[in-house]
């Protein structure tokens, strides 16, 4: 119906998806021109809808599901009784073999309409287990006025109680119990704002991260973390940690000074071993890895590939996960890390013929890029990418190859471009589905001068 120039309820025919997890469609188009793009959650291309509008801006509007008048034969029960109302998960209503071959098609857009790169060759696609495949889940606390542990509502910032959650190990939802039931007993203080679990290889292990509010004491979840570690078998430790604004979420920003996040003394281990092909690596609270417990060792092995020569770079370096394999190909490797956390952990973990340095990615190439020249470079960038003058720095080495992890396909496409311009090409294309169910894709792109 039309009110004026405002559209409250319309049928809508879904052309296609788009990378965050929304779908695309189209009001009729009429004498003014074509008709607006419209986006929403929760559809599937080629499904007829009917939609309220919600949202609209001069180019385009946001639309709310109603109802679905002609259903995909893609479309599938979701298997989480919170999904539609959870912000973690958008694609649970598609078939997953249909998720599989839509990613690509996301991937193939966003390089094509911000690298200007339409690819020639088929882009691989690495598939995982569909659900318990996440080895790291963080959840939000609220302590008062009754307690709840979940994550955001989908488009808020409000809590949504959860006390499962299908797309994590069995390991993190033992957990997830174990601190419902501590909640429920008001074990839980109030200054405790947010949980991390992390769960090793084979998921018999498990390290928490608690956080506490900006102005409150660590010390005062000691007791809560004590009780959790000794609720829950698995755990080997509890580190509570005061929040840190200035780190993202892998915190490979990490300040470059002592002036990290100060945590409490862990309960129990503060670390963890995970087991990733013929490699140990000691991850420490703090410390980031790769989150699908299914992937993670085909990600590594496509990564590094076949490359093999006198000296490699691994760039965001974390605790090394690629350059450990790197190490066995290469005569040396330079492994660059900015995280005080993840530094610590790469040193402990690396051979001799690997040299750790702690730095930003883009101070180091900026100082040290003229002066080297390796055989391979990795880089494997937190979702802000690398940025116009990393990317021009790395496209200004002497370098015959790079290899670009990305876990974000806009801002990939933006530092493409750049690469592009400096002389490489698109070699192979990796699809890893890391994160299935959701809207979130990772992938390996092969560049070579």
């Amino acid at each position: 119906m039309l009110f004026g120039s405002v559209v409250n309820t319309v049928q809508l025919q879904i052309e296609k998806l788009v990378y965050g997890g929304d779908a695309l469609a189209r009001l009729p188009a009429d004498d003014k021109g074509p008709g607006k793009t419209i986006f929403l959650p929760f559809v599937i291309p080629g499904e007829k809808v009917d939609a309220t509008m919600v949202a609209t801006r001069p180019g385009f509007a946001r639309a709310r599901l109603n109802q679905v008048i002609d259903a995909s034969p893609e479309r599938v029960e979701p298997g989480c009784p919170y999904f539609g109302r959870c912000g973690g998960c958008q694609y649970q209503h598609i078939d997953y073999a249909a998720q599989l071959r839509y990613k690509p098609e996301i991937l193939r857009e966003a390089l094509r309409r911000t690298a200007k790169l339409d690819l020639q060759s088929e882009i691989q696609v690495h598939a995982a287990e569909p659900w318990h495949y996440r080895n790291r889940t963080r959840m939000h606390i609220q302590a008062a006025p009754r307690f709840q542990l979940g994550y955001h509502r989908n488009s808020s910032h409000q809590i949504l109680p959860v006390d499962k959650c299908p797309i994590s190990s069995p390991l993190i939802n033992d957990a997830i119990r174990a601190v419902w039931a501590l909640g429920d007993e008001g074990a839980v203080p109030s200054a405790a704002h947010g949980i991390q679990f992390f769960a090793n290889h084979n998921d018999q292990q498990m390290l928490v991260e608690l956080y506490v509010r900006p102005r409150t004491d660590a010390r005062d979840c000691q007791p809560f973390a004590a009780a959790l570690y000794q609720a829950v078998p698995s755990l080997q430790g509890v580190v509570v940690f005061a929040s840190a604004p200035a780190e993202d979420e892998s915190r490979q920003f990490a300040p470059l000074t002592s002036i990290h996040p100060e945590q409490g003394q862990p309960i129990g281990n503060g670390e963890l071993q995970y087991r990733v092909a013929d490699h140990d690596f000691r991850v420490s609270a703090g410390s980031f890895f790769q989150t699908n417990r299914f992937l993670v060792e085909e990600l590594a092995r496509i990564a590094v590939g076949e490359h093999k020569g006198r000296a490699a770079l691994d760039l965001f370096a974390g605790v090394g996960l690629f350059t450990l394999p790197l190490s066995l190909r290469f005569d040396d490797v330079l492994a660059v890390e900015a995280s005080p956390h993840s530094i610590a952990d790469l040193r402990h973990n690396a051979p001799a013929n690997v040299k750790s340095t702690r730095a930003t990615t883009e101070s180091y190439l900026i100082e040290r890029g003229p002066k080297i020249a390796p055989d391979l470079v990795i880089v494997d960038p937190p979702r802000a990418g690398l940025g116009e003058k990393t990317a021009r720095a790395l496209g200004r080495m002497s370098v015959p190859g790079v290899t670009y992890v990305s876990c974000d396909p806009a801002t990939l496409a933006r530092d493409l471009r750049v690469l592009l311009e400096s002389g490489f090409k698109v070699q192979q294309a990796h699809l890893f589905d890391l994160f299935p169910q959701t809207g979130h894709l990772e992938s390996v792109i092969h560049l070579a001068r």
